[in-house]
């Protein structure tokens, strides 16, 4: 298998999985520049990360990704307990994540520049920050009394891990929300996780 992946984006958390499989995997680096051109388009022509490769098969989009991991390496119970519910528990919060948590850093990345006006751009991502706030505090309500999201290691971790992070880099007010602190003190001290950082360079 072979992950594109672009340091401390989103494809961190198909980077860790790939780690906690302990299978052998190749990971390539790919920059927001190199997202762009020809070689990469013809990858993915969205000329985003991640894309998983296996055996000439190309796969993207986060949550496939995660979810194609989980089926691939059972093993790993990454997907839930072999129990329909134990899925869904795994796949309500790796929604969560993806779908409201996610799309919602957008303003601070620079999604609301085009707007042409300071005040403008501010405030939006003054809005961004507070919605963020407000997800983190669901996530650190669900995290009490648990080492990870729904009770056992699942691929919604190590994606809520890498919004931490970001959460982290760009200002979010996470005060008070010691469940999320202790979260992500717990999945940075993984030995996959720092296995994964070291190799993105992000230690």
């Amino acid at each position: 298998m072979k992950l594109y992946y672009s340091p401390g984006a989103c494809s961190l958390a198909d980077h860790i999985v790939l780690e906690w499989t302990g299978q052998p995997y190749e990971a390539v680096r790919v920059t927001r520049e190199e997202r762009k051109q020809p070689a990469f388009l013809a990858i993915n022509p969205a000329g985003a990360v991640p894309v998983l490769e296996e055996d000439g098969w190309l796969l993207t989009q986060n949550a496939a990704i995660l979810n194609y991991l989980a089926d691939r390496f059972p093993e790993t119970g990454v997907g839930g307990d072999g129990t329909p519910q134990s899925r869904a528990e795994a796949n309500r919060w790796l929604a969560f994540v993806n779908s409201d948590m996610h799309p919602a850093f957008k303003p601070l990345f620079g999604s609301t520049a085009y707007l042409g006006d300071d005040a403008a751009i501010e405030k939006s991502k003054a809005d961004a920050r507070a919605k963020l706030r407000g997800m983190f505090k669901s996530a650190d309500a669900q995290l009490a009394g648990k080492d990870w999201l729904t009770g056992h290691r699942t691929i919604a971790d190590p994606y809520f891990f890498v919004l931490t992070r970001w959460a982290k880099a760009n200002d979010i007010d996470l005060s008070g929300l010691d469940n999320v602190e202790r979260f992500f003190q717990h999945m940075h001290a993984d030995a996959g996780v720092q296995k994964a950082l070291k190799d993105e360079g992000l230690t």
